[in-house]
């Protein structure tokens, strides 16, 4: 996985007028990979926040409310897919009771069990594809609340594939390339647990 910057900056301009463009109740655009424009924003390196950034709650609450457009609602949202290249996700906790949404600041994956899991994964950026796509089951992540104050946890499950999703796009991955990085692997049972060997394409004769 690719690292982002380790030094927090507040929003640009460019970012702010986008960002202040409506209400918090507003809903922003969400880019499409069928947009060059837009494909171009997703594939980015997103960078940190600072969490002290006036703009930062704004765009909090027009990312909640895109996520819950009752239209075209999802279980996850990364800024990236608002045209904002910044370290801010939502997430649908399913691990939690009421399963709530929550919103993680500059979110890094620091570890990532063995053990894997397969499952249909589809996004608001690349409508009309579904694929299944391999995940790791538990993962360890750090963020930072809205106060800034830093966290540690270990998610397990679907909820974990969220996270693994939406960090994805932070570092400009979507998940069809996940599927495509697949396509070059093979996975095999060993002692209860997915293992990973990278595996060779065959030459066609």
């Amino acid at each position: 996985m690719l690292v982002t910057q380790a030094y927090s900056q507040k929003f640009t301009r460019d970012e702010r007028a986008l960002i202040e463009s409506g209400k918090g109740t507003d809903l922003m655009r969400v880019l499409q990979v069928t947009d060059n424009a837009d494909l171009k924003v997703l594939e980015a390196q997103s960078t940190d926040i600072d969490y002290k950034d006036k703009s930062l709650q704004l765009l909090i609450d027009r990312m909640y409310a895109t996520v819950n457009d009752t239209v075209n609602p999802g279980v996850g949202i990364a800024a990236p897919q608002v045209g904002i290249n910044r370290n801010v996700i939502w997430v649908m906790r399913f691990d939690k009771p009421g399963e709530p949404f929550e919103v993680y600041l500059n979110p890094k994956i620091t570890w990532r069990s063995k053990l894997m899991r397969k499952g249909a994964e589809g996004c608001l950026s690349i409508p009309d594809i579904r694929g299944d796509v391999l995940r790791n089951y538990t993962i360890q992540i750090t963020y930072q609340d809205r106060e800034g104050k830093r966290h540690q946890e270990i998610v397990e499950g679907f909820t974990a594939v969220i996270f693994q999703h939406e960090t994805d796009h932070l570092n400009g991955i979507l998940f069809t390339h996940r599927l495509t990085e697949q396509e070059a692997k093979h996975y095999t049972l060993i002692n209860g647990e997915v293992q990973l060997y990278l595996e060779e394409r065959l030459r066609r004769q």
